[in-house]
C-alpha cells in the first residue's frame, strides 16, 4: 500500500484481492442492496441535506480537547492528496441507516453517541465495560493519514486520528488462547432506519485475526480531519485495517471480544459461496 515507509507486513496493493472476487463480490452488494431495501427514502439523493447534515457539529464532550491530534509523519501517503473533507463527509457507506452514499450524514444524524459503552468479553483476564470517554483518556490520539479503499472500486486518502489498536489489545489482556477479536457495531433500529427496513443480519459484525489485530497499522479510530469521528464515519469508535477493504474497518463499535476459533462475518455470511 502506499505508505511511506515500507513494513515487512505490508502487501503490494494489487495483491489484496483478485480481480475475480473483487467483481462478483461488488456484484452481489449491489444486487443484495437493491432486492433487501423495502422501502424508498425520500430524498436520499438530496446534496443539500447532506451538506447540511454533514456540517452540524458534534455536541462537546470533554475529549474533544484531545482534538486536533499530532500527525505521526511514520504514516503518510507521498504520491496522493488528501480527498477534501467535505467530499469525504458526503460520500459514505452505512448501510445501517441507507444504501444511499449521499444520505448517510443525514440520516446518521440521529443516532445517540453520549454516553457510549464497549463492552470486552470472551478470552479475556476479566471481561469488562469501559465508556468512551475513559477509553479515549487512557490513550490519547494520534493523527495518521491513510488511504480508505472500498471493494466498490473508490478510494479515498484520509487523516485518520486515533491509537494503536495493539495498545488496546493489550489493555484488554487476552488469554494465550484467543486468536481472533470478534467486533460486533450498535443494533438501535429506532435510530437506524435502514436497520428497521433493510433485510440485513444486523448488528453487523467482523473479525480479524490477532496478528491483523496487532499489526501497527491497525488503528482504534475517534476521529478525523483533525476532529472527533461524526456520524456518518462511524462515530464515535470503529477500527481502520489500511491494507483490507472498509467493510473490513466496523464503525459504531459497542461489543469486543477474544475468541479462538475464526469469526464469522457479515459479508460472509450473506455470500459463503465468494
Amino acid at each position: 500500500m502506499n505508505i511511506a515507509r515500507a513494513f515487512h507486513h505490508s502487501l503490494p496493493e494489487l495483491a489484496v484481492t483478485p480481480e475475480a472476487i473483487f467483481w462478483n463480490r461488488r456484484r452481489f452488494i449491489r444486487a443484495f442492496a437493491l432486492a433487501a431495501t423495502a422501502v424508498t427514502f425520500p430524498a436520499c439523493g438530496s446534496k443539500q441535506n447532506a451538506s447540511q447534515a454533514a456540517d452540524v457539529p458534534l455536541p462537546a464532550r470533554a475529549s474533544d480537547a484531545l482534538y486536533p491530534a499530532p500527525r505521526n509523519a511514520r504514516f503518510q501517503i507521498e504520491d496522493r492528496t488528501l480527498t477534501p473533507a467535505g467530499i469525504a463527509g458526503r460520500y459514505n457507506n452505512f448501510y445501517e441507516f441507507t444504501t444511499d452514499k449521499a444520505a448517510v450524514a443525514r440520516l446518521a444524524s440521529g443516532l445517540r453517541i453520549d454516553p457510549w459503552t464497549v463492552e470486552i468479553g470472551g478470552l479475556v483476564q476479566k471481561p469488562f465495560q469501559i465508556g468512551f470517554e475513559d477509553l479515549i483518556r487512557k490513550f490519547p490520539p494520534e493523527e495518521r493519514i491513510y488511504r480508505l479503499r472500498c471493494v466498490e472500486a473508490w478510494s479515498m486518502v484520509v487523516p485518520w486520528v486515533g491509537f494503536p489498536f495493539a495498545r488496546f489489545v493489550e489493555f484488554c489482556a487476552p488469554l494465550s488462547s484467543a486468536k481472533y477479536v470478534r467486533f460486533i457495531s450498535f443494533h438501535r433500529p429506532e435510530e437506524a432506519v435502514g436497520q428497521r427496513e433493510q433485510a440485513y443480519p444486523w448488528p453487523y459484525y467482523e473479525g480479524l485475526r490477532m496478528d491483523e489485530a496487532m499489526n501497527e497499522l491497525t488503528l482504534m479510530t475517534t476521529g478525523i480531519y483533525g476532529k472527533p469521528l461524526p456520524r456518518q464515519h462511524g462515530a464515535p469508535l470503529r477500527v481502520i485495517v489500511p491494507w483490507k477493504y472498509g467493510y473490513k474497518s466496523p464503525k459504531s463499535i459497542v461489543k469486543i471480544d477474544f475468541i479462538a476459533e475464526q469469526p464469522r462475518t457479515f459479508w460472509n455470511d450473506l455470500g459463503p459461496n465468494e
